[in-house]
């Protein structure tokens, strides 16, 4: 794990932010909760076929042009954040894993105090965030319960001990606060990253391609910085926690069927793609 740096420094900021800021602004509403009888953000529909192809282009232009793709791909899941939650306006974020900052600037752009917390100096580019915190998910700096939101997009799957990640961050989230999780599953076309889709070849015959392909060695490697992450344990693992609530569990992409197919034991593990987790955290 890599040792945190700041930390005392950005707990402060997080609590003394929390302790003057005036009231939030009042979330969307919606209609009670079954779980708690309280009122929730209305479930959002499922997004266009338009915003998908959209996303998918972007995508595919990822290594020519990154900031293009990833722009596009942090206002999309900040769009997705205020569905379920409302404006983030005036509320600690936290990103957890979240690179060179995309998502960390697209939340403070809407007025959100965002945070980058990232294990990878490397991945913080050579501008990381201002702020940014090298921290590792299993550890971080923060006290109990300082985020609104609690952020992390596409960092489960290279983890080594997803349940130690999950519980880090209902730990930093607020009782009633959310917490975001997306990832790529292993049996996903995309599973095995820059060398898919041949994982399903076999991780080190995929490597080798990959070599031969491009004359260098690729970024992951499985079992080290990449790891087979499927979906069902992983709903088995969220859903058997007390302290948090699944408002959602979809494909993150894609524009139909997004619930439908999570519930579909073995094709959700080929047909998710990209596995989308809203959580609530249980009041205390």
């Amino acid at each position: 794990m890599t040792a945190p740096t700041g930390a005392g420094r950005t707990g402060r900021i997080v609590r003394a932010r929390r302790a003057k800021e005036s009231p939030r602004p009042p979330t969307r509403p919606g209609p009670p909760d079954p779980a708690t009888g309280s009122a929730s953000a209305r479930r959002p529909k499922d997004p266009s076929l338009r915003r998908s192809v959209a996303l998918f282009r972007a995508f595919l232009r990822e290594q020519r042009d990154p900031e293009h793709c990833y722009t596009l791909l942090a206002r999309d899941a900040a769009d997705q954040v205020e569905a379920y939650d409302g404006p983030v306006r005036g509320r600690t974020v936290v990103d957890v894993g979240g690179g060179c900052g995309y998502f960390t600037a697209e939340f403070r752009r809407r007025g959100a105090h965002a945070y980058l917390f990232e294990p990878d100096v490397r991945e913080l580019g050579p501008e990381p965030a201002e702020g940014a915190v090298v921290a590792d998910g299993y550890l971080l700096p923060l006290a109990d319960g300082a985020a609104d939101v609690c952020f992390s997009s596409n960092v489960l799957e290279h983890v080594a001990d997803p349940g130690t990640f999950l519980s880090e961050l209902v730990r930093v989230t607020r009782p009633g606060g959310l917490i975001y999780v997306s990832f790529t599953n292993w049996l996903s076309p995309w599973g095995g990253h820059e060398w898919a889709p041949w994982h399903y070849l076999g991780a080190e015959r995929a490597r080798a391609r990959y070599r031969r392909r491009t004359g260098g060695p690729a970024k992951h490697t499985l079992g080290e910085n990449l790891f087979a992450v499927h979906i069902g344990p992983t709903l088995r693992l969220v859903r058997g926690r007390g302290d948090v609530r699944v408002v959602a569990a979809r494909s993150r992409y894609w524009p139909f069927l997004a619930r439908a197919v999570v519930k579909v034991p073995v094709l959700r593990e080929f047909a998710t793609w990209n596995l989308l987790l809203i959580l609530r955290r249980c009041p205390a």
